[in-house]
């Protein structure tokens, strides 16, 4: 089943907390210094924020999968969306090992389709892709030593713009 993901990127994660605490009458199923998720299923989401630095708002929308075969699905459905398609395998991003496709819209936001693999103790670092996004965990040309979310990266294509 899927589920569908949004992630921002806020100024003040904890009272950010505690806004979305509030408004989905929930705690975060996953709280870190810098990033903080709910798994809800009323209304079915995935929705994480993260204090990385950059712009504050709309960092990236998404569609979790809970299987390989419905990411190959969607893979099929992006392809066809005729946007450029990157392909991650694998990849440590905000908090999680995952698979993972990437397109752009044509207004220029990302959306990450993947499927969860499991935990990592780190908020993660993409490698030697470059699309044209500025969203942070979406795909970027980076240098193995630099994370996403570090000033050193590009700033016209590093995540957490």
């Amino acid at each position: 089943m899927k589920r569908f993901h949004v992630n921002l990127s806020v100024e003040n994660l904890t009272e950010s907390i505690r806004f979305y605490t509030a408004l989905f009458e929930a705690e975060p199923l996953v709280r870190k210094d810098d990033y903080a998720k709910w798994m809800l299923d009323d209304p079915r989401i995935n929705f994480a924020i993260s204090e990385h630095g950059g712009r504050i708002g709309l960092n990236h929308l998404g569609v979790q999968v809970d299987s390989a075969e419905e990411l190959t699905a969607m893979r099929a459905q992006l392809t066809r969306s005729d946007q450029a398609l990157v392909e991650q395998t694998g990849v440590a991003c905000c908090y999680a090992n995952s698979d993972k496709y990437w397109v752009t819209d044509p207004t220029g936001i990302a959306w990450e389709t993947f499927h969860t693999l499991n935990t990592t103790p780190i908020y993660g670092a993409d490698i030697d892709v470059a699309v044209k996004s500025s969203m942070c965990c979406a795909p970027l040309k980076a240098t193995a030593s630099e994370s996403c979310c570090e000033p050193s990266v590009n700033a016209t294509s590093a995540c957490c713009a």
